[in-house]
């Protein structure tokens, strides 16, 4: 076996413990909540939607300044912090006993916790470029095979031993997940070269290594990747879907609530479970499609296509009236936005040489983890002005708007730099 396949076997397999853990407790705020004594509709949609989005929103603060300090002192390194964090801080929520510090430990966890991106650049180093949209794809299909048992588990473990047993299962997982990467693990040696579009022929990681330095160095890199329009555009692109996404998944199970009478007698929280336990199943299937797809006609348009496909679903679930369609529209949902990560991955691929790829994917994440932060807290207070309903139909439409710009923006500028590259407005 080579070298970089026993790597990402083992990443493989600690994405997947960690995501089985992490979606076991996810979906359930509103009951955790309700549990601290927040009965309240108001307030606890307003809670629900603050500890959702907490942690990743100082996730994608945090993102591209770990990103640069693995490209500077290891990738692996910055693996095992995310999951040892992981471990440390989802355990300590079991012993939460107010919204207040559910909240702090949540904004800790999105501090030092986010394992996605150095997962990626760990292995991404280590393979042909070609192949780079398939492996972002089969890690990020890890995280979509934990979240189709996680949230069952999570509400099994929640009504047998209660909610605060599945955040001692969740700190056992992550361990385990840690073990597995420093076991089987091993960094690639990447040769000395340049961003393509970012350090413009400098040396890479100049001017020391001290915090400011490093902190320095990372704006530097940020700036010029915002300053590369296709990043710039796959960037927007992604963070106006994940947006749209991450503004309604709080909602769920007040949604599966409004619907009226619970089909075949269930709880609203297996219903909710269900929901999130179906869009990982077709992410898990379109999944590896998504990725070859990418590689084959181009990373940027791959990234357009699943982002459409992502407004649609997310139409139909606010055209709902009953249970079925809302799975249905889930389901859809969960196998359009298959290919928004793995394709923003494969854009930052193309745009960054290996020295700098923790940085550029950093940013990557950090636009997805944004987005899903600040729309958690916006999707609750803009429910309680368009209702559960309403945020639906304003998600699905953030992205069009996002696809028109940047279609716009790209034919600007291929009128105005007739010399430029065909494909460098594609997203």
């Amino acid at each position: 076996m080579e070298r970089w396949q026993r790597t990402y076997r083992a990443v493989f397999a600690a994405n997947l413990v960690a995501a089985l853990g992490m979606m076991s407790f996810l979906p359930f705020f509103p009951s955790l909540l309700e549990n601290m004594g927040v009965v309240e509709r108001g307030p606890l949609e307003f809670w629900s939607g603050l500890c959702f989005g907490a942690a990743p929103l100082m996730a994608a603060i945090m993102g591209p300044l770990w990103g640069a300090l693995g490209d500077r002192f290891g990738r692996k390194l910055m693996v095992l912090r995310s999951l040892l964090a992981l471990t440390l801080f989802v355990g300590l929520m079991g012993f939460a006993e107010t919204p207040l510090e559910l909240l702090l430990l949540r904004l800790a966890q999105g501090a030092f916790s986010g394992f996605i991106a150095p997962s990626i650049t760990l292995v991404s180093v280590g393979i042909r470029p070609e192949h780079q949209g398939r492996i972002a794809a089969g890690l990020q299909m890890a995280m979509a095979l934990g979240a189709i048992a996680g949230p069952l588990l999570g509400a099994v473990l929640a009504a047998y031993l209660g909610l605060e047993s599945v955040f001692a299962t969740v700190a056992v997982t992550t361990a385990i997940a840690a073990g597995l990467v420093f076991v089987f693990a091993e960094e690639a040696k990447e040769p000395m070269e340049t961003s393509l579009a970012v350090t413009g022929g400098a040396l890479p990681h100049g001017g020391g290594t001290s915090p400011l330095a490093v902190v320095q160095s990372s704006a530097r890199e940020i700036a010029g990747l915002l300053a590369n329009p296709r990043m710039r555009g796959a960037l927007l692109v992604l963070f106006a879907t994940q947006f749209g996404l991450g503004a309604t998944t709080p909602l769920l199970e007040l949604y599966v609530r409004d619907l009226g009478d619970a089909p075949f007698g269930l709880a609203s929280a297996k219903l909710t479970g269900a929901l999130f336990s179906a869009a990982a199943v077709l992410n898990v299937l379109a999944m590896p499609w998504w990725g070859r797809h990418g590689d084959r006609g181009g990373h940027g348009r791959a990234l357009f296509q699943a982002s459409a496909g992502s407004a649609v679903a997310l139409a139909v679930c606010g055209l709902a009236g009953q249970y079925g369609l809302l799975l249905l529209g889930r389901a859809l949902q969960g196998a359009a936005s298959a290919g928004l990560s793995p394709n923003a991955y494969g854009v930052a691929a193309e745009e960054t040489g290996s020295s700098r790829r923790g940085a550029a994917f950093g940013s990557v994440f950090s636009a997805g983890a944004l987005a899903m932060a600040v729309a958690a807290v916006a999707g609750g207070g803009l429910a309680a002005i368009l209702g559960v309903r309403g945020v639906f139909f304003a998600a699905a439409g953030l992205p069009v708007l996002a696809l028109v710009w940047v279609h716009l923006a790209g034919k600007a500028r291929g009128a105005a730099q007739p010399t430029e590259r065909p494909d460098s407005h594609q997203g």
